[in-house]
């Protein structure tokens, strides 16, 4: 191992270390926010910090449990696409939608634990993917939903 590989860590380590900081960012969107600031529409979009993070533990189940678990969103009883996704119920509230999310990241990891980056899964319905793949898209899609909600996060402050 190099003196750079040590520094930086194996591969695997700074996957799961970027996609926890991510994690911890988008749940950080919301604290210290009223149920109506975490509610606040401020695009045409439905597009809500609160809604951002539950469409993110939904992509996290549709990579985690759908593509790496088998488990077709139907048998997981997800809403069948993202846009779907972001919208909120009555029942939803910060604490309900912050506890879903630290559950699915807590199943994602077990998921994952005994797989190295290598590995194919086969539950996405586009096709065969590798956990390397999957971790990928999971950390752009995390980062992407981050900026998104910081931006809201500064309107619903400054509104």
């Amino acid at each position: 191992m190099s003196s750079f590989d040590v520094l930086l860590g194996d591969e695997r380590v700074q996957l799961d270390a970027f996609v926890e900081q991510y994690r911890r960012a988008i749940e950080a969107t919301l604290e210290g926010l009223t149920e109506e600031q975490a509610r606040r529409r401020l695009v045409p979009s439905a597009t809500t910090l609160l809604g951002l993070l539950k469409h993110v533990t939904w992509m996290q189940r549709v990579w985690f449990e759908e593509c790496v678990g088998g488990t077709s969103r139907q048998e997981l009883g997800l809403v069948q696409s993202p846009d779907e996704s972001f919208r909120l119920t009555g029942d939803d509230t910060v604490a309900s939608v912050t506890a879903a999310h630290r559950m699915v990241c807590a199943t994602a990891r077990t998921a994952v634990a005994d797989l190295p980056l290598d590995t194919v899964v086969t539950g996405h319905p586009a096709g065969p993917r590798t956990l390397r793949w999957v971790y990928l898209q999971v950390l752009r899609e995390l980062a992407h939903h981050c900026g998104h909600a910081d931006i809201l996060r500064e309107q619903v402050l400054a509104g």
